[in-house]
């Protein structure tokens, strides 16, 4: 377990709170970054879109959001909503397991910490390739996330 992640989960959703440690440990160890402080919220479409609106002034739900708190991109201080719901309507639209858009998510969230963007194209091509080199790398690593999870559970 790496110390100072903490994993909140909003509703009763079944989350193995072990996976995500294991990705965050995995990413870790791929980047040789230090964790001051990480807290990763799993919450409802709606709440993600009150985050999205109050700190963002974006009046739309999304997948993921990532506050950085850090001073440098090796030391990660960071707050990371994810929305369970968003996550599962994009697994279905790209037709891969919930699982594995968790974890492409948390990834995802992670590059942006290291300094990673997706502004404009070539940074999001640059981005998308090592996104898509990790979830390959780690998928085979990770057993499942989220529990008896579907549409009916929002």
């Amino acid at each position: 377990m790496i110390k100072n992640l903490t994993i909140q989960i909003s509703k009763k959703y079944k989350i193995d709170k072990r996976e995500i440690h294991k990705i965050v440990s995995l990413l870790k160890n791929e980047f040789s970054f230090q964790v001051n402080d990480i807290n990763i919220n799993i919450v409802t479409s709606e709440e993600i879109h009150k985050v999205n609106k109050e700190f963002l002034n974006h009046d739309f739900s999304t997948d993921i959001i990532t506050f950085n708190y850090s001073e440098e991109n090796n030391t990660l201080d960071t707050e990371i909503f994810i929305s369970l719901e968003d996550a599962y309507s994009n697994s279905l639209k790209y037709k891969v397991s919930l699982d594995n858009e968790l974890l492409r998510l948390i990834v995802h969230g992670v590059l942006h910490l290291l300094g990673y963007d997706d502004k404009d194209v070539n940074d999001k091509r640059k981005m998308k390739r090592m996104e898509n080199k990790l979830v390959s790398k780690f998928e085979k690593s990770i057993n499942k996330i989220a529990k008896d999870y579907d549409s009916k559970n929002c």
